[in-house]
Order: structure tokens, then C-alpha cells, then sequence
């Protein structure tokens, strides 16, 4: 199957990143999104963060001015998603939202093509039904910062025909991005279950008192190696995601021990979701500099 243009819907930092991650690699890209501000945004962001690629020599300017002319942005996802071949998802992690775009790409996408939702926490089996296709739904999950990591999950559901998981791969190769392909689905997936694992054990050992969050952090990064502690990666990919995705994983087993964390959930409850509100388990100046927060701002004892 050729892919020529490839839809993703949502402007935020991981859907930005997946429309130029495209347009890198010779695609015909369009980010969509409902809100003209968050296009707006995405674009600035992205100008910002290629011309930093640029000044530090890893990409040409040519080369970042030919990638920006393969990516359009637009409010309009019927006309964008009418041409297209592969539709990624890549917006806000809630169920009903999700089944709802689903429906809707179906109708305005053309019978070939593929529709991915590049969520980890919520499975292609709860969406295909929302369409006609459903041997043409599947995840594909990309991890932040799309531009720089290279590992993407391609995850099977129920109905995903293998003629989606081969074009799904085929397609990340593309991308000059490494597959991995999970035969079976299940939330999280693979390196989500691991770092989410890691995550929880994180929070047990802040809310139990057992060391601060820049201590635990620093733990991770000198002791195991991690590029960025737990809590750092948290504020990095938004709190309110993890927040997000506990619900939603507690509303599926029912387990308690599936809650989102008391500190998790007084963070979100305050607007505190990390570096992009300047707050969460540090606090972030206008450069992006981080501070470590008193423990008493952030640990909430359950």
C-alpha cells in the first residue's frame, strides 16, 4: 500500500512532532485540530525547535524549509482527512472522545486507508467498533519527543487485518523509526508498563517519605542510567496524562491499586501538569529551568 499523505489529529507536542517526524522523512503531512490557537502554537513551537536543530548542525536548513512546504496545519478534518492515506490520533486520552473521531474518520477517509491512535492506555478494540473498518484500526504509538525517539509501537488489536500491521511497519521504517510490534494488545503496552511501574514505585517512595522527588530523580539518572528521573519525565509528557490514564485503567479493572496517586491527583486538581503550566513536581521558569519544589508543595500522603 503507498502512503503519500498522512493526517494526524491533534496539535499538541506529540501530534506536532508526528506531522513533521512525516514531513522529515518525504511525506505530505496535515496536523488538524479543532482549535485554530493550538495550530497556531504547534507550528511556532515547531519553527523554534527545528531552527535550534539547524544552529546545532543536525539538520540543514534546506532540508527543515523542504520538510515545513510537505506540512500544512488545519481546523478542517473532513477536507484533510479526504486525501488521506494513514490517520493518526493523537488527541486527548478519553474514551468517548476517541470513539467519536473514530466515527468520523471513517466517514471522511477514504476506504484504503489506515486509522492509528497513537494512545498507549486505551486499546484499538475499544475504538474499531466505531467504524465500518475495524481491520483497518490499530495503535501506533509514538514516545515523546517524537522527533528524537525512535521507538514506536505497533500494536495488534482483535480485528487488525495483517495487511494494517505490515503497512504500519513498513511505514514507521519509513520514518527512519525502529518497530515494535506487539502481537496481542494490552494497556500500556511495552515500555509504558515498564516505566509506569517504575513511575508508581517513584510516587510510593515520595508519599511514604522514604526521599525527595529531585532525590529519587537523581537516583534513576546516576544509579540506572535513565536520562531524566520519573518526576522529570512526568512534567515532561504532562501529568495530567498519567492522571488520565490511571482513571482509565481503574475504570476497566476496578482495582484500587489502579487509582491515580493522591499527589498525582492534588497536582491535577491545581493545574500544576508540569512544564507546560511552569508547575508540577518542579516549578519551570520561562527558559524551561527547573527548581525542585518543597516536598510539602507536591507529596500528599494517602
Amino acid at each position: 500500500m503507498t502512503l503519500n499523505h498522512v493526517v494526524v489529529v491533534g496539535a499538541g507536542a506529540m501530534g506536532s512532532q508526528i506531522g513533521m517526524v512525516c514531513a522529515l522523512a518525504g511525506l505530505s503531512a496535515t496536523v488538524t485540530d479543532i482549535a485554530a490557537p493550538a495550530l497556531a502554537r504547534a507550528e511556532t513551537g515547531l519553527r523554534s525547535r527545528l531552527s535550534r536543530d539547524i544552529e546545532k548542525g543536525r539538520r540543514t536548513a534546506a532540508e527543515v524549509a523542504a520538510a515545513f512546504g510537505r506540512l500544512t496545519f488545519s481546523t478542517d478534518l473532513a477536507a484533510a482527512a479526504s486525501t488521506a492515506d494513514y490517520v493518526i490520533e493523537a488527541a486527548v486520552e478519553k474514551l468517548d472522545v476517541k470513539r467519536a473521531l473514530f466515527a468520523d474518520l471513517d466517514r471522511y477517509a477514504p476506504p484504503h486507508a489506515i486509522l492509528a491512535t497513537n494512545s498507549s492506555s486505551i486499546v484499538s478494540s475499544r475504538i474499531a467498533d466505531a467504524t465500518g473498518r475495524p481491520e483497518k484500526v490499530c495503535n501506533l504509538h509514538f514516545f515523546n519527543p517524537a522527533l528524537i525517539m525512535t521507538c514506536v509501537e505497533v500494536v495488534r488489536g482483535p480485528a487488525t487485518s495483517d495487511l494494517t500491521v505490515e503497512t504500519s511497519i513498513a511505514f514507521v521504517e519509513r520514518l527512519g523509526k525502529t518497530p515494535v510490534v506487539l502481537n496481542r494488545e494490552i494497556p500500556g503496552f511495552v515500555a509504558n508498563r515498564i516505566l509506569n511501574a517504575v513511575r508508581d514505585e517513584a510516587i510510593y517512595l515520595l508519599e511514604n517519605e522514604i526521599a525527595s522527588v529531585a532525590d529519587i530523580d537523581t537516583a534513576c539518572r546516576t544509579a540506572l542510567g535513565y536520562p531524566m528521573g520519573p518526576f522529570e519525565l512526568m512534567d515532561l509528557t504532562g501529568i495530567d496524562i498519567g492522571y488520565l490514564t490511571k482513571q482509565d485503567r481503574f475504570a476497566q479493572t476496578g482495582d484500587p491499586s489502579d487509582r491515580p496517586s493522591s499527589s498525582v491527583t492534588a497536582l491535577v486538581e491545581r493545574g500544576e501538569l508540569g512544564r507546560k503550566t511552569g508547575k508540577g513536581w518542579y516549578s519551570y521558569d520561562q527558559a524551561g529551568i527547573k527548581t525542585p519544589r518543597p516536598t510539602g508543595e507536591v507529596r500528599v500522603t494517602s
